[in-house]
């Protein structure tokens, strides 16, 4: 055997390990690639359900102030008839709604705030 035939037999093994080593790691680019994008759909998906929640949040508090304001206003319509009677509970009611309006002003004005200097 000549020095040619001893290279040649020599370097086809390690041509062939080469060549399947940088299939192997074609295929471990392909499925990290293939990771990144799930995760970054998965992120994406995250951050849409948060900002719908976030609007669902916004909705809530709107229709409580809805609520509270209808409330007030149909209380201080009945309190104008003159032939309604409006016992304690009327006037408890008022109060009531009055307190918690604004006590979830202030707690969403703490929160907004707080959210800024975060």
């Amino acid at each position: 055997m000549d020095l040619t035939a001893i290279v040649i037999a020599a370097s086809v093994p390690s041509a062939l390990t080469a060549f399947f080593f940088w299939c192997i790691e074609q295929k471990i680019q392909k499925q990290a690639k293939q990771r990144e994008n799930e995760e970054a759909q998965r992120r994406a998906d995250a951050e849409k359900r948060e900002s719908l929640r976030e609007q669902q949040e916004l909705f809530l508090v709107q229709g409580v102030n809805a609520a509270i304001a209808l409330g007030e206003a149909t209380a201080k319509a009945v309190q104008r008839i003159p032939d309604a009677h409006c016992n304690g509970d009327m006037h408890a009611a008022l109060d009531y709604a009055a307190k918690v309006k604004h006590d979830q002003k202030d707690f969403l004005t703490r929160q907004g705030i707080g959210s800024i200097y975060e």
